[in-house]
């Protein structure tokens, strides 16, 4: 059984009847799926053997995005996908922050907030990409993902994105290949970041909640080479579809009291982390995304709506290196199908038991797929 399922089922109840009259609606549903997650209450789910034929029934999954029981095959066809996709040579990861005194804000005005984020931070690193004393590109390929925890379960939204070194020039077809350790100069980006995130909230409400000194202070923007994509998505594909927490991190449950490991920023030694039940399910919440909201964006030649094409950026990539690209790491570890205990066969999905529909009549023999 999951350990965080396990804290939701036996505290969740509780901290619903205290706060769920002021709770958004999608905290109030991500509760009630983890608790009801691969129990009775949401039937099961029948599959058979394709070689020896045997029947194997499973409780049913709720699928809701921020149940940790339901999002690791999700990451791992995500990683899949972009592992086919990834450009060959070097590739940079960015990673744009807010000052702590716009997170209660942000926090508060989620939509808007997170949209902002996204639109400043993509608009800073087109808009320098095109600068020809940087790059002198002007369609470069990114894609960004959401992140809002700490080590800690702390409120800290920030986004990291995956560039490919170097940018497209859009009238001549060119490859504008970066240095292969440094793709744009981090302080410029920072200060674009901020004036273009204040312009955003200038058109907004919130401008006025906003204190002068953020917009007087350095805001924090990380820039990490990396030889190709392949480490960097392994790296980011377990927090693309994972929740704040994992069920391993989860050390024990004494009482009502959680106990969790953490370590610090360039530190190798384990910490504990307890947490009453109820300030760990509120941490956890604190990083329900809004309902529909997109937590991974792609941009420029990435994007699905691109004209230019992948293949005519790997043509325009190999004409204008001079060096050898290394081949495209493409081979993953992938979480292996479910498959029959009786005989090692794959298995097949037959149908879909909801609790009010009749119990599933087949052979008597079940077990967890």
């Amino acid at each position: 059984m999951s350990a965080i399922a396990d804290i939701f089922r036996r505290f969740g109840p509780a901290y619903l009847a205290r706060f769920g009259a002021t709770m958004p609606l999608a905290h109030r549903r991500a509760i009630n799926a983890i608790i009801a997650c691969r129990s009775p209450a949401l039937g099961s789910v029948c599959y058979a053997c394709a070689d020896c034929g045997c029947a194997h029934v499973t409780a049913a999954s709720c699928g809701n995005r921020h149940c940790p029981q339901c999002q690791g095959r999700k990451a791992f066809q995500w990683l899949e996908r972009q592992m086919q996709r990834q450009l060959p040579g070097p590739h940079f990861m960015l990673t744009f922050t807010v000052p702590q005194a716009l997170r209660e804000i942000l926090r508060a005005h989620q939509r808007l907030g997170y949209g902002a984020l996204f639109a400043a931070s993509a608009d800073a690193i087109k808009t320098l990409a095109k600068d020809p004393r940087h790059i002198g590109g002007d369609c470069c390929g990114f894609f960004g993902v959401l992140h809002t925890w700490g080590r800690q379960l702390q409120y800290h939204p920030h986004i990291h994105y995956v560039v490919a070194a170097g940018a497209i020039h859009r009238e001549d077809g060119r490859w504008r290949r970066s240095r292969d350790a440094f793709f744009l100069p981090v302080r410029a980006l920072s200060r674009l970041f901020r004036g273009k995130f204040r312009a955003l909230m200038d058109s907004t409400e919130l401008q006025a909640r906003i204190p002068d000194a953020v917009w007087e202070q350095e805001w924090n923007v990380h820039c990490q080479a990396v030889p190709n994509a392949s480490a960097t998505l392994n790296y980011l594909a377990p927090y693309v579809f994972k929740v704040a927490i994992s069920d391993q991190r989860i050390l024990k449950l004494d009482k009502d009291q959680v106990h969790i490991r953490w370590r610090k920023v360039g530190s190798q030694r384990p910490r504990t982390l307890i947490l009453d039940a109820s300030e760990f399910i509120r941490r956890f919440l604190t990083h329900i995304l809004p309902t529909g909201f997109m937590k991974i964006r792609y941009y420029g030649f990435l994007a699905p709506t691109s004209k230019i094409t992948l293949q005519q950026v790997h043509l325009s990539i190999q004409l204008a290196s001079a060096f050898e690209l290394a081949p495209v790491q493409t081979k993953i570890i992938i979480t292996p199908p479910p498959t029959c205990r009786e005989c090692g066969g794959p298995l097949r999905f037959i149908r879909l038991t909801r609790p009010h529909h009749a119990p599933h009549t087949g052979p008597p023999h079940t077990s967890a797929a």
